[in-house]
C-alpha cells in the first residue's frame, strides 16, 4: 500500500509550480534546494510514480504529478480552513450563524448589517429563513436559528432575552384599478369586509396558528410570504394591510395605492430574540450592529 501524501510535500509541490524552479521553491519555503529535491524524491518513491519529467531543460508535471498538485492544493486549502475555522471557535467565533427573520421586516432593513457582517468576517457562514407569526419564535425556541428578529408580542419564554427592534408601520393598500382605490373617505369596516383580504399564513410548525389585520367574515386569499402578498395585492387580487418598508418602492411606482381607513391598524413594536446561554462573538456582533441600527 502506498503511504500516505503528507502535508509538506504537497506544499512543495504548490511551491515549485508558482515559483517556476526547485530553487525558488527552496527559497520561498525558507530551505535548502536539496531539501526541497528530497522531498520530491521521497514522494515520487512512496507512491511510485514520476511526478517531475526531467528530461528536459527544467523539470515539468507529468500528467500524474499534475493530477497530484491540482487534488492536492484543494486539500491544501481544506487543511488551512480546518485549522482557522478551529482558532476561530476557540476564540468564541461561531462557524455559522443562523438566522430567522420575521415576515414583518423587509430584506432592505437587513442587507447593511449583514453586508457589514461579511466584510469584517468573511469566513463566517450565514443563514438566513423567512418566517412569520409563531414561526418566527418556534424556530428559535427549537434551536432551528440563533437570532429571531422582528418578532411581534412575543410570549414569555425561560431562557430567551430579547431586545427592542423596529416599530412597524402599517399602510392599507390596494390596487389602482380596485374599486375600493376610488373611494376618498377614510374606509370602514364594513366597506372592507365586502372584499377578499390577502394574508400571509402563519409559518409555526407546532404552535397555534394565529393571524393578524383581517376582520371576522371577510373572505382570504392565504399566501405564504409577505412578498408574495404583496404581489397579490398588485395584481387586484385582495386587500390588505402592508409594512410600509415593504411597499415603499410599489406605492412610489403607482404599482400600489394607500388608502385611509376610518379605524387605522396599530404601529409595532418588534424584538430580537436570543437564548439566555452566552452567545457567540458572531451574535454578538451582530446582535450590536441592529441594535444601533434600530436606535
Amino acid at each position: 500500500m502506498n503511504d500516505p501524501v503528507r502535508l509538506e510535500a504537497l506544499e512543495t509541490l504548490d511551491a515549485i509550480e508558482r515559483h517556476g524552479s526547485f530553487a525558488a521553491a527552496a527559497a520561498a519555503l525558507y530551505r535548502v534546494p536539496s531539501a526541497v529535491s528530497y522531498t520530491v524524491s521521497q514522494l515520487e518513491s512512496d507512491l511510485g510514480i514520476a511526478v517531475f519529467d526531467r528530461s528536459g531543460h527544467r523539470a515539468v508535471l507529468t500528467p500524474a504529478g499534475r493530477l497530484l498538485l491540482d487534488e492536492g492544493r484543494r486539500i491544501l486549502t481544506a487543511s488551512r480552513e480546518l485549522g482557522a475555522a478551529a482558532q476561530r471557535l476557540a476564540d468564541h467565533w461561531e462557524p455559522e450563524l443562523r438566522l430567522a427573520v420575521d415576515g414583518l421586516i423587509a430584506p432592505q432593513q437587513l442587507w447593511p448589517a449583514i453586508g457589514a457582517l461579511q466584510r469584517a468576517h468573511p469566513a463566517i457562514n450565514l443563514r438566513v429563513c423567512g418566517e412569520v407569526l409563531g414561526g418566527t419564535w418556534e424556530a428559535l425556541i427549537e434551536d432551528r436559528v440563533d437570532l429571531a428578529i422582528g418578532v411581534a408580542e412575543p410570549p414569555a419564554g425561560a431562557g430567551i432575552r430579547r431586545a427592542p427592534f423596529t416599530q412597524v408601520t402599517f399602510l392599507f393598500c390596494c390596487a389602482p384599478d380596485h374599486p375600493l382605490a376610488a373611494i376618498e373617505h377614510p374606509l370602514t369596516e364594513d366597506e372592507l369586509r365586502a372584499w377578499r383580504a390577502v394574508v400571509v399564513a402563519d409559518s409555526a410548525r407546532h404552535l397555534s396558528a394565529r393571524s393578524a389585520g383581517l376582520l371576522d367574515g371577510q373572505p382570504r386569499l392565504t399566501v405564504t410570504t409577505m412578498h408574495s402578498k404583496i404581489e397579490a395585492i398588485e395584481q387586484g387580487l385582495g386587500i390588505g394591510h402592508c409594512p410600509a418598508a415593504w411597499v415603499q418602492t410599489a406605492l412610489a411606482a403607482g404599482r400600489l395605492v394607500e388608502r385611509p381607513l376610518a379605524t387605522p391598524r396599530d404601529s409595532q413594536r418588534t424584538h430580537l430574540l436570543w437564548r439566555t446561554a452566552a452567545p457567540g462573538r458572531a451574535l454578538q456582533w451582530f446582535l450590536e450592529r441592529l441594535e444601533s441600527t434600530a436606535t
